[in-house]
C-alpha cells in the first residue's frame, strides 16, 4: 500500500468502553453501517465533556461526511448525541456565525472553504479585522469541483486552456461590458481556482473581467438570466446548469490540480482547547463517516440522504452521476469511471496537509488579500493547522496508514504546468505573470 492510501482498523473492544445496553446498540448500529469496520468492536474514546455542539454547513456534496456522521449515528456513537447541523446559505454567513461562536448564538465549528479558518485567525475577513483564532484539524474531501461556463463560449471551447476565450473577453472589455465570473467567497478555494484558470490563459481576473462573489445556490440562476459567464463551485451546481441547458463544464478540478484539497472543518480554537475530548470525538465521528462515504456501494444511500430538503435540497439525479464517476460535461463529452470524482477518505483526502494551507495563503498574497509576510503566514499555519489532533483521532480509531509528512511535496497545476514547491512559496509567487503583488523577491523559505 502506498503512502497516499489509508485504511481503518477496528476500534477498541466494547468490553473496554463501559457502554450501557442502549448506547451499545446505537454504537453497534453505526459500526454495522460501515463495511470498513469489523464486527465485535465499538467506540472506547474518553467521554466528551459535552454531549454536542452546533456545526455549520453549506448544502452541497462536500458536506457529506458531516451529514452522514449525524444521520448514520457516528456522532452519537462517539458520545456526541446532541450534535446539531446548521445549514447556511453562504460562506460569508458561516464566517459571521463562527465569529459569534456558540455562546454568542453562532457555531463553534463548520465546514469551510479551506483557507477561511486561517484568514479569520489573521483577522483579514472578520469585522473590524479582529483576530479570531481558529483550528483546522481535518479536510473533508479532494476533487469534485469544477468550472462551468455559459453556452456563449461553446465555439471557443475552453477547457484547461482559458486563453482561447481571451480575445472575446478583451473585446467585451473594450466595449465596456466585461464578462462576469463568479465564485463563492473572496480568497476561498473556488475564487482561487477560477482566478488561476483565467490568469493561466492571460486573462487578468481583476482587470479584464469582473470577478464577483455569489452564494452557491444563486450561481445557476445568475447564469440563466445572462448576468454571469462562468462560475467555479462544487456540485450539484454544474449538473444543474447542464440539465437546464445554459452552460457546460470546461473542466473538473482534478484536471486542474490532481487530488486538489477542497473543503475543511474549522473550529474556534477556544472551544477546542476547552473541550479536547469532544474535539477528538467529533473528529473520530467525521473520519468514520468519510470512510463510509468512500465505499461506492454506499453512494446511492448517501445521495438519497444528501438530496433531502434539510441538506442539498436538489434532485438525486443532479448529485449521483458525478459522485459515481460519471461526468457529463454538457458539450457532448461523457466520461465513465472518471478518476476525478470526489473522495472523502482515499488518497489521504482527510489529512490536513500544511503544504496545502501554504498554497492557499500564497495565492491570497498573489491577489492582494494578504501582505507578502511569509514568516507570519508560516506562523499562522503552525498555530492553526492541527494535524496533531487528526493524528490523535486516527490513532484512537486504529488507522494503520498515516501520512509521515506535513507536506505533500511539490504540486503541479495543469493549465500552465506551473509547480508549487512548499519550500519556496516566494519563488513560486515571483514566477507568476499576472498578480497584484508586482515586486516579490524570490527567496527560499
Amino acid at each position: 500500500m502506498s503512502d497516499q492510501e489509508t485504511t481503518s482498523s477496528p476500534i477498541a473492544p466494547a468490553s473496554q468502553s463501559g457502554l450501557t445496553r442502549r448506547n451499545f446498540l446505537v454504537a453497534a448500529g453505526a459500526v454495522a453501517a460501515s463495511s470498513l469496520l469489523k464486527p465485535g468492536y465499538a467506540w472506547a474514546a474518553d467521554t466528551p465533556e459535552i454531549a454536542g455542539l452546533k456545526i455549520g454547513f453549506v448544502g452541497q456534496t462536500d458536506a457529506a461526511p458531516l451529514i452522514i456522521a449525524k444521520e448514520k449515528g457516528y456522532f452519537a456513537k462517539h458520545g456526541l448525541k446532541d450534535v446539531q447541523l446548521v445549514k447556511f446559505p453562504s460562506y460569508a454567513v458561516i464566517r459571521d456565525n463562527l465569529e459569534l461562536g456558540g455562546e454568542g448564538g453562532g457555531v463553534d465549528a463548520s465546514m469551510v472553504l479551506r483557507p477561511i479558518g486561517f484568514l479569520m485567525s489573521l483577522g483579514t475577513i472578520t469585522k473590524g479585522n479582529k483576530k479570531v483564532p481558529m483550528y483546522t484539524p481535518l479536510s473533508l474531501n479532494i476533487d469534485g469541483q469544477g468550472i462551468t461556463v455559459s453556452n456563449e463560449f461553446k465555439d471557443e471551447n475552453p477547457r484547461l486552456n482559458s486563453s482561447v476565450i481571451r480575445a472575446k473577453v478583451l473585446k467585451a472589455k473594450e466595449k465596456g461590458s466585461k464578462y462576469k465570473f463568479g465564485s463563492t467567497f473572496p480568497g476561498g478555494t473556488s475564487d482561487l481556482m477560477m482566478r488561476y484558470w483565467l490568469a493561466a490563459g492571460g486573462i487578468d481576473p481583476d482587470n479584464d473581467v469582473e470577478s464577483i462573489i455569489v452564494p452557491a445556490g444563486q450561481l445557476v440562476a445568475n447564469m440563466k438570466v445572462g448576468t454571469m459567464a462562468g462560475f467555479c463551485v462544487g456540485d450539484p451546481w454544474h449538473a444543474r446548469a447542464i440539465n437546464q441547458k445554459i452552460g457546460y463544464t470546461a473542466l473538473v478540478s482534478g484536471e486542474w490540480w490532481r487530488d486538489n484539497p477542497e473543503k475543511a472543518v474549522t473550529m474556534r480554537a477556544a472551544w477546542a482547547d476547552k473541550y479536547p475530548k469532544a474535539t477528538k470525538a467529533m473528529l473520530m465521528a467525521v473520519m468514520e463517516a468519510q470512510q463510509w462515504c468512500d465505499v461506492m456501494t454506499n453512494r446511492d444511500e448517501m445521495v438519497k440522504i444528501l438530496s433531502g430538503r434539510e441538506f442539498a435540497n436538489v434532485p438525486a439525479a443532479d448529485l449521483l452521476p458525478r459522485l459515481k464517476g460519471i461526468v457529463d460535461y454538457g458539450d457532448g463529452r461523457v466520461v465513465q469511471n472518471s478518476p476525478y470524482l470526489m473522495r472523502f477518505w482515499k488518497n489521504n483526502a482527510s489529512f490536513p496537509y500544511k503544504s496545502h494551507d501554504l498554497w492557499f495563503l500564497t495565492e491570497n498574497v498573489r491577489w492582494g488579500n494578504l501582505p507578502p509576510d511569509f514568516d507570519g503566514i508560516r506562523k499562522v499555519i503552525a498555530q492553526g493547522n492541527r494535524e496533531d489532533l487528526w493524528r490523535a483521532a486516527a490513532k484512537e480509531l486504529g488507522v494503520t496508514q498515516i501520512p509521515k509528512s506535513s507536506s505533500r511535496g511539490v504540486e503541479t497545476f495543469f493549465p500552465d504546468k506551473v509547480k508549487f514547491d512548499p519550500k519556496n512559496p516566494e519563488g513560486y509567487l515571483a514566477s507568476l505573470k499576472i498578480k497584484k503583488i508586482l515586486d516579490v523577491k524570490s527567496k527560499k523559505g
